[in-house]
């Protein structure tokens, strides 16, 4: 029996985020197989990007501020002269996230590379949280079992992180402080994630904008002006 190809012509308003896809129809497994490399290359280029020093820290994007509760304190800390203890939190904060993040690139390609054509046409045709929308049903909780343990050996060596978490700790099993807040190695690990997950969307954003610079025969085709 002769395989039946389905097209998949992707009419220009819901391509007007996806340069090239309006002007020919491409198959489905075209389409697939263009965004599994998109996703896949952007994956990598954003955990290089962010796994090394300054990754998070020196990015205004990503990088990850102190709880609210303990950025209401903070100018009390300033004022009674703790400003290098904040400052120190702060840099082992995004150091940990740093660190954590190159533990994410096999759970993002396994993710990338078992998604089906339903999935890669969902993000084609998707809005601009798309891309962000299918690592975190994917791989957010893998992810953040992962960074946990690496994120509280880098924290856990500042004072000011464990002061925190007895006292904000108490908040939380109180309802006071929300549940994500109320232990700082969490907090990180869950501003990591979202880091990571926004620059491999702005990376993916990158590729689909610039098909020929990636210099794929695949991307060129997919998403080609």
């Amino acid at each position: 029996m002769q395989r039946r190809v389905f097209l998949v012509a992707i009419p220009v308003a819901c391509a007007a985020g996806v340069p090239g896809l309006a002007q020919a129809a491409v198959t489905s497994a075209d389409a697939a197989t263009g965004i599994r490399a998109a996703l896949e290359r952007g994956a990598a280029s954003a955990v290089a990007l962010l796994g090394r020093p300054g990754g998070f820290l020196d990015n205004p994007k990503v990088r990850i501020p102190l709880p609210p509760a303990l950025e209401q304190a903070s100018g009390v800390l300033k004022l009674m002269g703790q400003q290098r203890r904040v400052d120190e939190l702060v840099t082992a904060m995004n150091r940990a996230a740093e660190a954590a993040v190159p533990e994410a690139k096999a759970l993002l390609v396994e993710a990338v590379r078992s998604m089906s054509v339903e999935d890669a046409l969902g993000i084609v045709r998707g809005g601009d949280t798309s891309v962000t929308d299918f690592f975190a049903s994917r791989t957010r909780q893998p992810l953040t079992q992962r960074f946990l343990p690496i994120v509280t050996r880098a924290t856990e060596k500042v004072s000011l992180a464990q002061s925190y978490n007895e006292l904000v700790g108490k908040a939380g099993a109180m309802g006071l402080v929300k549940a994500e807040d109320a232990n700082l190695e969490r907090h990180v690990t869950a501003k990591a994630v979202d880091g990571l997950y926004l620059m491999i969307g702005e990376e993916e954003r990158r590729i689909r904008q610039d098909p020929i610079a990636t210099g794929s025969a695949i991307l060129q085709k997919v998403f080609g002006r």
